[in-house]
C-alpha cells in the first residue's frame, strides 16, 4: 500500500513537465493547428428541445484591460498553465477521483467533481476578474477528468468478482489510458453536432457556466448571486437529508416514514436539470415511464420482463433504440445539406469560424484512428483478448458515445452502464460467450462513454464561457493520463484496505457488511456478463422495436412541423399553441427527450417532470405579468414563442431588466444551483463515509 502511494507522488513531477510541453506547445498536439473545423456544413438544425445560449465572449482579452496582483502569472504565460495544472491534478483531480471511486464502490454511481472543482478553480483565478473564468474551466476540466477516470476502478472489482485473473498493473493503465484518449477524441468529434448544431442544453455544463461567470465577474456576481446561492444551499441540503434519510429516525420518523422517503427518490439535481430544460422536454419522460408501466404486464406474458422486474430493464433498450432511430434521421438530414450545399457551391463566402471554436479535424481523425488501433493493439497483444470482439467494441464506441451525449446534453443523465450492457448483449449475439472477454470488451465503450460525455458536457461550458477549445482538450488528456494511473491505484487500495469488496455479492447477495458497499454497478455488470452464457433474443428485438419507433416517431416529427400551415396555426392562435405543446410533450415528442423514462425509475421521471413544469408555469407567468406592464414586450415575447405557459422553456426566460445572458433566468440559475448543491452533498457525504470507514 505505501509503496502505491509512493508511486503516485512520484508521478507528479513528470506530469508536470508533461502538462507544461502539452499547454505550451502547439506542436506536439494533433488537434493544435487552428484549421477550419469543416463540420458546420449548414445552419443549426431546428430541433425544439434548446434555446440559443449567450453568444460566447472571446477568450483572448486585450493585455490593457489585464489586471491581476502581482503574484499571479499573467494570463497565456507558461508559469500561467503550471499554476491551474498543478491546482488541478495535484489537488482537485486526486480529491475527486477518490471521491468518485469510493462513492462507486459503495453506492453504485458517482459524480465528476466539475461543480466543486469550478467554484475551487474560480477561487484560484478570481484575481483575473471576469477573465479569469476560462482558467476556471481549464481547471475543472482536468479535474472532472482525473475524476471520471478514477469512477472506472469497478472494472477491476468486476474481474475480481467473475474470479479473472488480474493482469499487471501496467497494463490495465495502458489499456485504460488508450481508451480514455479515444473517447475525448470521439466526444470532440461529436461536439460540433451536439453542442453547435443541435444546442443541447447539458444542463451540468451549463450550471458549471453560471458558477464560474458569476464568480469570476463582480457585475453578474451581483445580480445572480442570490438566485444561485439559494439553489445550492436548496440543493446541499435536500441532497444531505436524501442521503441520510435514516438520520430523521431521531426526530420521530417512523420506520414507514424511512421507507416512504427512500421509495420517493428524492433528488435535487433532477429537480434542477428539469427546471433548466423545462415542461416540452421533461414530461415526455414521465408519458414514457406511464405507458412502461401501463405495459409491464404485456411485456412479462411475452417473455421480455419477468415478474417483479421494472420496466427499464428492458426500457432501457427501447429507449436507447429510440434515441438511435431519430439520430439516424438527423444525421441523414445533415448529410443532405451538406451534399446540396456542396453541388450549389453558393458563391457567397461562409462566414469565418470564431477562432476559440477551431478544431484540425483531420488532426482529430487521426488521434481517433492511433488511439482506436491502440485499444486493439494492446487488447490483444498485452492483454491476449480476441481482436475482433475489441474491434467491435471499438466501433460500438461511436454509436453509444453519440446516443449517450444526446442523452446527457437533454437530460443530463449519461447511461454508461446501459451501454456497457447493452454492448455485452450485442456482442453475445455475435458468438461471445467468455465473460472475461466480455468484460474488457464491453470497458472500450463504458470508459469512452464517460469521458466522451465529459468532454462534450466540458464544452458545453467552453461554448457558454467562449473557452477555447484547443487548450480544453489538452487539459482534458492531461487529466486522462493521470486519472488512467489512479484508476488502477484505487482500486487496489479499495480493494486491499476493504476485502468485502473483492466478494462476489451477485453469487452471494446476503454478505455480512456488503450492506455498506452495495456496488451496485459492478453487480449489473458481472450479471450482464454471466448471462451471455444464454441466447437472449428479446434484447435485439427490444432494440429494433426501439429503433422503429424512433424512427417512425422523427419522420412524422420532420414532416408536421415543416408544413407552412401548421407553422401559421401554432403562430395564429391561443389554440395553435396549446397543440403543439401537446404534440411536443405528450403525442410525438422528441425521442431524444423521452428516453430518460426508460432509463430510471418512476419517481426520478416524477422529479425531472416536477422541475419542468414548475420552471415553465414560473417562467410563463412572469413572462404574462410582464406583457401586461409593456404593450411592446407583450409583442417581442409573443413573437418568441414564449406565451403559453407550459411551453416556455426556462433559458428563453430572460428578464429586459436584470440584462442577464439567457441561460441565467431566474429558473436556470436555480436549477443550475440544486444541481451543484446536490453534486457537493454527494461529495461531502462520500468524503465523510470515506474518512469514518477508515478512521
Amino acid at each position: 500500500m505505501s509503496s502505491e502511494r509512493v508511486e503516485t507522488v512520484s508521478t507528479a513531477v513528470p506530469f508536470m513537465l508533461t502538462a507544461y510541453c502539452l499547454l505550451s506547445a502547439r506542436a506536439i498536439c494533433p488537434l493544435c493547428c487552428n484549421a477550419p473545423a469543416g463540420m458546420i456544413l449548414a445552419p443549426p438544425l431546428q430541433i425544439p428541445m434548446s434555446d440559443p445560449i449567450t453568444v460566447p465572449t472571446a477568450e483572448k482579452p486585450s493585455p490593457d484591460i489585464i489586471r491581476h496582483p502581482r503574484f499571479l502569472p499573467p494570463i497565456g504565460s507558461r508559469g500561467y498553465h503550471l499554476l491551474l495544472g498543478a491546482v488541478a491534478i495535484l489537488i482537485l483531480g486526486p480529491l475527486g477521483g477518490i471521491t468518485a471511486a469510493f462513492m462507486n464502490f459503495s453506492l453504485g454511481f458517482f459524480v465528476g467533481g466539475q461543480v466543486l472543482a469550478g467554484i475551487l478553480g474560480s477561487a484560484v483565478t478570481f484575481g483575473y476578474g471576469s477573465d479569469g473564468k476560462h482558467g476556471a474551466n481549464y481547471i475543472q476540466t482536468m479535474a472532472a477528468s482525473v475524476a471520471g477516470m478514477c469512477g472506472m476502478a469497478v472494472l477491476a472489482q468486476a474481474m475480481v468478482w467473475l474470479g479473472l485473473p488480474q493482469p499487471p498493473a501496467w497494463e490495465l493503465v495502458l489499456y485504460y489510458l488508450c481508451i480514455g484518449m479515444f473517447g475525448v477524441g470521439v466526444g470532440m468529434l461529436y461536439t460540433p453536432l451536439l453542442v453547435d448544431r443541435m444546442q443541447l442544453f447539458f444542463p451540468s455544463g451549463s450550471a458549471v457556466a453560471n458558477i464560474l461567470r458569476a464568480l469570476s465577474d463582480k457585475d453578474l456576481l451581483k445580480r445572480s448571486i442570490a438566485k444561485l446561492a439559494s439553489g445550492m444551499a436548496a440543493g446541499y441540503a435536500i441532497g444531505v437529508s436524501s442521503l441520510n434519510i435514516p438520520w430523521f429516525t431521531q426526530f420521530g420518523l417512523s420506520a414507514s416514514g424511512v421507507t416512504m422517503l427512500e421509495k420517493a427518490g428524492i433528488s435535487a439535481s433532477t429537480l434542477g436539470a428539469g427546471a433548466i430544460v423545462g415542461a416540452r422536454i421533461a414530461i415526455p419522460a414521465l408519458v414514457v415511464g406511464l405507458i412502461g408501466i401501463w405495459q409491464t404486464p404485456n411485456l412479462i406474458s411475452i417473455g421480455w420482463l419477468h415478474p417483479g422486474d421494472p420496466f427499464r430493464k428492458i426500457g432501457f433498450i427501447i429507449s436507447l433504440g429510440t434515441i438511435l432511430g431519430a439520430a439516424i434521421i438527423d444525421i441523414i438530414l445533415i448529410l443532405i445539406q451538406a451534399v446540396r450545399r456542396f453541388i450549389e457551391k453558393s458563391s457567397e463566402a461562409a462566414a469565418p469560424q470564431e477562432d476559440w471554436k477551431r478544431v484540425n479535424q483531420i488532426g482529430l481523425i487521426v488521434w481517433i484512428l492511433f488511439w482506436g488501433i491502440g485499444i486493439v493493439v494492446v487488447g490483444s497483444q498485452v492483454l491476449h483478448q480476441p481482436w475482433l470482439f475489441l474491434a467491435i467494441a471499438v466501433l460500438l464506441s461511436f454509436l453509444f458515445v453519440l446516443v449517450n451525449g444526446i442523452s446527457l446534453g437533454i437530460s443530463d443523465w449519461n447511461p454508461i452502464s446501459s451501454a456497457f450492457v447493452l454492448s455485452v448483449f450485442l456482442m453475445a449475439a455475435l458468438g461471445l460467450r467468455d465473460p472475461g472477454v466480455g468484460l474488457l470488451a464491453a470497458s472500450i465503450v463504458f470508459i469512452a462513454c464517460s469521458e466522451g460525455g465529459d468532454m462534450q458536457q466540458d464544452r458545453s461550458t467552453g461554448w457558454r464561457l467562449g473557452t477555447n477549445r484547443v487548450m480544453q482538450f489538452r487539459y482534458q488528456v492531461i487529466g486522462i493520463t493521470m486519472g488512467a494511473i489512479l484508476a488502477v491505484v484505487f482500486a487496489k487500495l479499495f480493494m486491499s484496505a476493504y476485502p468485502i469488496l473483492t466478494q462476489d455479492q451477485f453469487a452471494n447477495p446476503h454478505l455480512p457488511g456488503a450492506e455498506k458497499w452495495q456496488s451496485a454497478m459492478t453487480y449489473k455488470f458481472v450479471g450482464a456478463l454471466r448471462g451471455i452464457t444464454a441466447a437472449q433474443p428479446q434484447v435485439m428485438a427490444a432494440l429494433q422495436l426501439g429503433i422503429i419507433l424512433g424512427l417512425i416517431i422523427e419522420i412524422l416529427r420532420k414532416l408536421i412541423k415543416s408544413r407552412p400551415q401548421y407553422k401559421q396555426f401554432i403562430a395564429g392562435s391561443r389554440t395553435g399553441k396549446i397543440t403543439d405543446f401537446l404534440l411536443e410533450a405528450v403525442f410525438l415528442s422528441s425521442p431524444y427527450a423521452s428516453s430518460l423514462g426508460g432509463f430510471v425509475e418512476l419517481p426520478t421521471v416524477l422529479w425531472w417532470t416536477a422541475g419542468g413544469v414548475i420552471s415553465s408555469l414560473y417562467n410563463g407567468l412572469t413572462t404574462t405579468l410582464a406583457g401586461r406592464r409593456s404593450r411592446a414586450v407583450q409583442k417581442n415575447v409573443s413573437s418568441a414563442n414564449g406565451d403559453d405557459i407550459l411551453g416556455t422553456p426556462a433559458a428563453a426566460a430572460t428578464t429586459t431588466a436584470e440584462s442577464l445572458p439567457s441561460d441565467m433566468s431566474t429558473t436556470s440559475l436555480v436549477g443550475g444551483g440544486l444541481i451543484a448543491g446536490d453534486s457537493l452533498a454527494a461529495l461531502t457525504v462520500g468524503i465523510w463515509a470515506l474518512l469514518h470507514t477508515v478512521f
